[in-house]
């Protein structure tokens, strides 16, 4: 299997596609303006105390006070707390960390009210979105995460990832990070680090320990509450510290600078493997060029169709997500129903366990298969079920099929579902129904046109319209374009686009810019 990542970068979002085999698997969207909060560290104040929750409520500087329960102080907070007042004490020099007291554990049945207090401050890391009403959640037990080992300051134990099954690999990770791990830290080794050498897993842990140090020195220099001293690192950067693999066959970006975040971490993790990272220079849109554009157009929505007439119906609610499975219009199997059950089901299992990545659906997943009669049928559809799901790098549970034929799936919900809307609104009557005449429009574009050549002197440009558009306005020796550059100069470059609807149309300027022509309501 072969994976490639295309990173589309506009100015206000920034989109992350990862393909296998061509398939478009996960993707993430959201603004440049917005941060992924998870794993940011925060020194913040306690707002409200909750007994009968046995937790508080945190200000960490978001719309909704983040929730911090009792036990997710975790074992060392003690610790914690007291460092973070050595740390305060001394406003000019650093209280050295391996100097750290380590208290007695935290007993695992005590009250919030007994530890926290309003207004005190506390050391807190998001390990979970805002979703819906609700504002992150946190944890006092802080970790650094890199690609082959995760920083724990307090943890003061190695432990190895349960996916490295191999005694003699165990032990000698085991050994080899104790022997590098500084006092008070404790290290959790990845999968990823099966096979390393000492040399690469020592310069990650000097990076890690540079993160946690530059952290505490925040505190030490800023008074201001709530403060984030640690930021995760950027969101293309984030999602391939987990997902990087050998198998990568390329990361195309479209943006000189992600690209070179992108180019410094892969070849500070991967030297062998820098030249994957390409920058896309292409005139067509970059999602377009690698079909991501119309894989999204088919993968997201109500309906999902997919083997042979078959599809899903995927609908979400407050509580959970609830999957139906229809054969539609398949042509019935020679062998009968049953076996034209189990090959629709088979189907579904396979599209489904796909859809989970892809929208990152998480909490708790109902589907209705359609029923089966044989017991066997039953049990090889959730061993299908259980193998596509190896590849989901979200904590899940799949429980077998019940005597109604639902299967009932849990997984990680770190952040909202991705939801991406692809039904299109009108661009030209703006959903009221009524437009004007379409052959008319190569018209409305060259008054465009000339309003920003010769008003406002944009003289090189591009223009992107639905791919059926550009098609038109290319035809010919003699095409609608070349008829536009005899008149108003050679700078007119017409670009298809299939993010776009029939009758829709964006300018961009030479460097990328989007230049907003658009009437408020062009039908009148």
């Amino acid at each position: 299997m072969t994976s490639e990542v295309i990173i589309d970068v506009q100015p206000k979002e920034i989109s992350i596609a990862l393909l296998e085999d061509k398939s478009l698997v996960e993707y993430q969207n959201e603004p440049r303006s917005a941060s992924f909060s998870v794993g940011n560290i925060y020194v913040a104040k306690v707002k409200k105390l909750m007994p009968g929750l046995n937790a508080c409520f945190v200000d960490v500087g978001f719309e909704r006070d983040a929730f911090l329960h009792y036990l997710d102080l975790g074992s060392q907070y003690s610790s914690y707390e007291k460092y973070l007042k050595q740390v305060q004490s001394d406003r000019k020099k650093l209280y050295p960390f391996s100097k750290a007291t380590k208290l007695p554990d935290l007993k695992k049945d005590g009250s919030v009210q007994n530890v926290l207090k309003v207004g005190q401050e506390v050391l807190v890391q998001i390990v979970k979105e805002p979703i819906s009403t609700k504002g992150p959640r946190l944890t006092c037990e802080l970790s650094f995460a890199g690609r082959y080992m995760v920083l724990m300051p307090f943890y003061d134990k190695v432990s190895v990832s349960s996916k490295i099954k191999k005694g003699e690999e165990r032990t000698r990770l085991k050994q080899l990070i104790q022997s590098i791990t500084p006092k008070n830290f404790g290290v959790i080794v990845r999968t990823s680090a099966e096979g390393k050498r000492v040399a690469e897993l020592d310069a990650e842990m000097k990076i890690l320990l540079k993160r946690w140090e530059e952290a505490i020195k925040l505190v030490q220099k800023t008074t201001a509450r709530p403060q984030i001293i640690f930021e995760e690192t950027s969101r293309a950067v984030a999602l391939l510290r987990d997902l990087f693999n050998p198998t990568y066959d390329g990361i195309h970006v479209n943006d000189d600078d992600i690209y070179q975040q992108v180019k410094d971490y892969v070849g500070l993790i991967a030297p062998d493997k820098v030249d994957i990272v390409k920058k896309y220079n292409g005139t067509v849109p970059i999602f377009d060029n690698f079909n991501v554009t119309k894989q999204m157009k088919s993968a997201f929505g109500k309906t999902v169709n997919y083997k042979r007439g078959a599809y899903l119906i995927i609908e979400h609610t407050e509580a959970l997500h609830v999957v139906d499975v229809n054969s539609g219009n398949r042509t019935r199997s020679e062998n009968g129903q049953e076996q034209n059950a189990l090959e629709v089901n088979l189907g579904a299992a396979d599209e489904l366990a796909r859809q989970l990545r892809l929208r990152d659906m998480g909490g708790i997943i109902v589907v209705d298969f359609i029923d089966m009669n044989l017991a066997e049928d039953r049990q090889m559809l959730y061993e299908r079920m259980c193998k596509n799901m190896q590849k989901d790098r979200a904590r899940h549970n799949i429980l077998p099929l019940s005597k109604f034929g639902l299967m009932q799936i849990t997984r990680q919900r770190v952040r909202p579902a991705m939801d991406v809307n692809v039904e299109e609104t009108c661009p030209t009557c703006f959903g009221r129904g009524k437009i004007k005449s379409s052959i008319l429009f190569t018209d409305q574009l060259e008054s465009k046109i000339d309003q920003l050549v010769n008003k406002i002197g944009i003289k090189k440009f591009k223009l992107h319209v639905h791919p059926y558009v550009a098609a038109y306005i290319n035809e010919g020796f003699l095409s609608i374009k070349r008829r536009w550059q005899m008149k108003y100069g050679l700078g007119i470059s017409v670009i298809s686009s299939q993010k776009l609807a029939f009758l829709q149309y964006e300018f961009y300027d030479r460097e990328g810019n989007f230049i907003d022509m658009k009437e408020e309501i062009e039908t009148k």
